[in-house]
């Protein structure tokens, strides 16, 4: 909270309301909704940390009437006691003894009434203010935060990867091609083969930023741009990064539930999954077994074949948890990932399925430390090599086991706060046919 030029008055937030009761105090925001009754109008009001409703009456005329000439979204300052009221949306009211317009809105083109998606979506830089949309936003920014918190109390370093690169971590055939002056680039799909690098001067890293894939998907769990949190740790195998990756995927859900219940219970999300995820150990099964279960509920996919929608969402509910799926045919992964010793046409790698139909959400591996077997993979994949003599460097000069995964911020963000699209995840989604605003 903040004096303003009045010393007597501190200007607050919404969110801080609890802890001023009963005394006059100063809000900045905007009108989200306005009724009247009589000579009393309620004031709806929102500043991006809550919603709250004022009221004003008669007999306060000067108030009641700049009230009256309030547009939704307008933006105002109001003075008043605000008090604990169980009628109210929120539990508590303010008692308006001075209202002031900083900005009268235009007609605001959201209305109460039904709006598609495609509107919706064309007027994303207006949606977002909607109580529901900013909701999202808040479990976005508590599951970012609470990925940074999880690394930093382990003593991971964070670090950067760059969005450019020359070179390609699995395949150039959904990649974006640039201009990079005078030679070819392309915009990143992840970070992970330059954290292999810090990872060999820092120890354990991460990193959260954007990743990017052309691919031509309009499923309501692609995007074209997301953002992605991704680990790297020297000495690790196969088997401690998945412990990680439970560790990291409980601590963000409990983090949720403890600090957005508000948002939850917005949303109508059903925690008990949610609880069910923090409680109890995440399955785990190999992509053989996975065969096995699928076939039971009637899907009959050939060895080597991927998982899709459908097949991810049958685990997901067979278990009831998120569930890791281990152990892929070699040829279906990256180039990068380290063969089972105890059956080399296999790797160890995993994929964490989210239940409730949300699908994979991590996806990692033990990386390939050994020079010989990662340029004999590259030439397997047909992929150049010089691109990549600096990955293979890494092989050369102190080379050592390590593993990592990636996260999808959005599919998370979706899961925990039961959003059944992901464009809804991140403030302005890019998508097959979307580019704007």
């Amino acid at each position: 909270m903040s004096r303003n030029r009045d010393e007597t008055v501190k200007t607050v937030r919404i969110a801080e309301i609890p802890s001023v009761l009963g005394e006059e105090v100063q809000l900045q925001g905007w009108l989200y909704q306005k009724r009247s009754s009589g000579g009393i109008q309620f004031l709806i009001l929102r500043d991006g940390s809550g919603i709250l409703q004022a009221v004003v009456t008669k007999k306060n005329p000067e108030a009641f009437e700049a009230a009256e000439e309030l547009t939704q979204e307008s933006a105002l300052k109001v003075r008043g006691v605000p008090k604990e009221d169980p009628r109210a949306p929120t539990g508590y009211e303010l008692s308006i003894t001075k209202l002031e317009l900083v900005h009268r809105a235009e007609d605001y083109p959201i209305t109460p009434k039904e709006h598609g998606p495609g509107f919706l979506l064309d007027h994303r830089h207006l949606w977002i203010r909607s109580p529901r949309q900013a909701a999202i936003l808040r479990i976005r920014h508590e599951v970012l935060q609470a990925i940074r918190d999880f690394f930093h109390e382990r003593g991971f370093v964070a670090t950067e990867a760059p969005i450019f690169t020359p070179l390609s971590v699995e395949g150039t055939t959904t990649l974006f091609e640039v201009e990079y002056f005078d030679e070819k680039a392309y915009l990143s799909q992840s970070g992970q083969l330059y954290l292999e690098a810090t990872a060999m001067a820092l120890g354990w890293v991460y990193w959260i930023g954007p990743a990017f894939r052309a691919e031509r998907s309009k499923t309501r769990k692609h995007l074209i741009e997301f953002w992605m949190a991704e680990a790297e740790m020297a000495y690790w195998d196969h088997e401690r990064n998945l412990r990680l990756q439970e560790e990291l995927v409980k601590y963000v859900v409990q983090r949720v539930l403890e600090r957005r219940s508000e948002e939850l219970a917005l949303r109508e999300r059903d925690t008990a999954p949610l609880e069910r995820a923090v409680e109890e150990p995440f399955p785990r099964i190999t992509y053989a077994e996975a065969l096995e279960i699928l076939k039971q509920k009637g899907f009959e996919i050939p060895w080597g074949e991927d998982f899709g929608a459908p097949h991810e969402e049958a685990l997901g509910e067979h278990f009831g948890l998120p569930v890791f799926i281990e152990k892929f045919p070699a040829r279906m992964k990256a180039f990068y990932m380290q063969p089972d010793p105890d059956d080399p046409d296999v790797v160890l790698a995993a994929d964490l399925i989210a239940p409730e139909g949300y699908g994979e959400i991590i996806g990692g591996s033990e990386r390939i430390h050994d020079e010989a077997l990662l340029v004999q993979k590259l030439q397997e994949f047909g992929l150049p090599r010089e691109p990549y003599e600096w990955y293979i460097d890494l092989r050369r000069y102190g080379s050592v086991p390590h593993a990592g995964f990636g996260l999808g911020i959005e599919r998370t963000v979706a899961w925990l706060a039961g959003v059944q699209h992901v464009r809804e995840c991140i403030p302005f989604p890019r998508m097959l046919y979307r580019l704007r605003p």
